[in-house]
Order: C-alpha cells, then structure tokens, then sequence
C-alpha cells in the first residue's frame, strides 16, 4: 500500500465501555489490536472500583471516563466524542469474537451499509443464559410487530457502525436498553443494515455479567412501548381510543335498543359515561393526528443530519 493510499483507507475506532471489567478488559483490547492493527482502541470506563483503568491503558487503549452511570450514558458519550469514519463497538468482558471484526468492517465497505450486527451464536450453555435467550427472542419478536422488520439478535452489543449513523443517533437511554434504541434507530430511517452470525464466548473466570435478566428485561420492553409512542403516535394513541369507543359501543347499545322501543333514557348515568368514553376516545384520535404530523417533522430533521455525512467507502 503507498502512502497516499494509506491516508485514504478509512479510519476505524474501537469503543469499549467498560464497568469493573480487569479480569478481561486486556484479553480484550489485545483480540481488537490482534485483529485490526490500524484502528484507534477506546475504553471508556464507567466508575470502575477495580483496575480496569490501569490495564486497559498498560495493553495500549486510550482510556477515558464516563461518570453518569450506565451504558446508555457510556454510548452516548462515546458517539459524541470519537472522530472516525468506521466505529467498532463491542464490550470489554471478551465474550464478542474480535476475529470477526474484519469481516463486518469489510461488509459495511462493501455494500456501503450503516450498521452491521453481530448476532451471538454461543457454543457453552454458560455463554448465554437461558432467560436471556428467552427475552432476546420475546423482544425481537415483539419489535418486528411493531416496527416492521427486526434483527435476529437486536440485544447484541457487537455492532460497527458508519459515520453517518453515528453522528445522527439521538441516544436517550441509560443503561442496557441502549441496543434497543439503536435497533429501532436503523429501522425507522431506514438505513441500509446487516447482520452477521459471530461466535459468543462465556465470560473469563472471575468476571461477572453486570445485566439483569428481569429488571433489564423490563426496562428493555418499556423502552420499546415508548419508543412506539414516539414514533407511531397515531396507531398508540389511536388503539387506546379504540378500546374507549369499544367500551362505550358495549354500553352504548342495549342504551340505543331501550330508547328506540320506550322512548325514553333508564340509565342516565350510564348514558353520561359512555359520552365520556367517546369523548376520551376522540381526544386519542386527535392527539394521535396531531403527534404523527410532529413526528414526521423530527424524522424529516434527522433524516437531514443522517445525510449530512458520505456513504461509508474504502479509500480510492
């Protein structure tokens, strides 16, 4: 390679968020270096009460802090402050295959994708606990309803992204709901996106999994309910209005039958309620249109920031 085709290659950072993480964080940055000589190796530690800082550094990553705790706040960070054309992102416990990471660089090149997903296959049962199986397939599945299309590993932290994708990503979560929103990030601009299969590791000896299967689980699944209220207001507000109209249409009818054959109105109170049943049902109606005209707005202004930055490519 000369060198003018050198400064043409595209740029790679590696970003590593990382919470008490020494058992592994070395192991780790040396599989990235191993596997991507070129590229910039970032940990970003997250309140670490152990010496992860130190080792990250003494193997040859660039340390920095995060002190907002959690791995949303991590990202988030992470995404504003590193300049690069290509951004790798894994964790720092070793369980992601480092040798993959060549062949997703080189797919999003290739087919000038966005995001490529590394969908963990595991080959130990202690690798991937059953629940989180569970979960994963339940909250993939249940993605795919609502927004169409899905990935088959939406809560994969191994992911390379392009600089445009990047630098359009509005992150709001906090903690492990992070590959949630970026999931649904791809899928509601549309952006060209991949996935490939990468082998999932149990974790060293010594290191232990920060996520909760319930409480992270839980929190994975309201990010996705208000996600969906965010971004498809109309069909949210207006499924709620649907359950008052129906509610007030079950009153409403033997109501309507009594009137028609007495002439008169029996239950007044019971006529009342269900005026205000139809009332709180048009009221969602109406937020609904009214929010999914916002929305289309504020997709419009990220779709605008999104194509403010090139197609990732290799150097010509």
């Amino acid at each position: 390679m000369t060198e003018i085709e050198a400064l043409t290659e595209p740029t790679i950072a590696v970003l590593l968020p990382c919470y008490n993480e020494e058992t592994a964080i070395a192991q780790t940055v040396a599989g990235f270096h191993a596997a991507l000589p070129t590229a910039t190796i970032y940990v970003y530690d997250n309140n670490s009460s152990d010496r992860t800082c130190e080792i990250a550094a003494a193997a040859g990553a660039i340390v920095r802090r995060e002190r907002i705790q959690g791995k949303g706040a991590v990202v988030r960070r992470m995404f504003a402050d590193v300049d690069a054309d290509i951004y790798v992102m894994a964790d720092g416990d070793a369980t992601y295959d480092a040798a993959a990471v060549p062949g997703l660089v080189d797919r999003l090149l290739d087919e000038q994708l966005d995001m490529v997903v590394g969908s963990r296959i595991h080959e130990k049962a202690e690798a991937y606990r059953r629940g989180h199986q569970f979960g994963n397939a339940l909250l993939t599945g249940m993605l795919a309803q609502l927004f169409g299309r899905s990935f088959t590993d939406i809560l994969s932290g191994y992911r390379v992204f392009s600089r445009r994708y990047v630098k359009s990503f509005p992150s709001l979560s906090a903690g492990f709901e992070i590959e949630t929103e970026i999931s649904v990030h791809a899928l509601e601009l549309k952006m060209p996106i991949a996935e490939i299969e990468t082998r999932y590791f149990a974790r060293p000896e010594g290191s232990t999994s920060k996520l909760s299967t319930y409480s992270d689980g839980w929190r994975i699944l309201q990010t996705i309910v208000t996600l969906y209220r965010i971004e498809r207001p109309l069909w949210f507000f207006g499924a709620i209005g649907g359950i008052f109209a129906l509610f007030a249409l079950i009153l409403g009818v033997p109501l309507v039958l009594t009137y028609l054959e007495t002439h008169l109105v029996p239950r007044f109170p019971t006529a009342i309620l269900i005026t205000g049943l139809g009332l709180f049902a048009a009221l969602n109606v109406f937020a609904g249109l009214i929010l999914d005209t916002v929305v289309r707005g504020r997709r419009e202004v990220r779709r605008l920031a999104y194509l403010a930055y090139p197609a990732p490519r290799r150097g010509t």
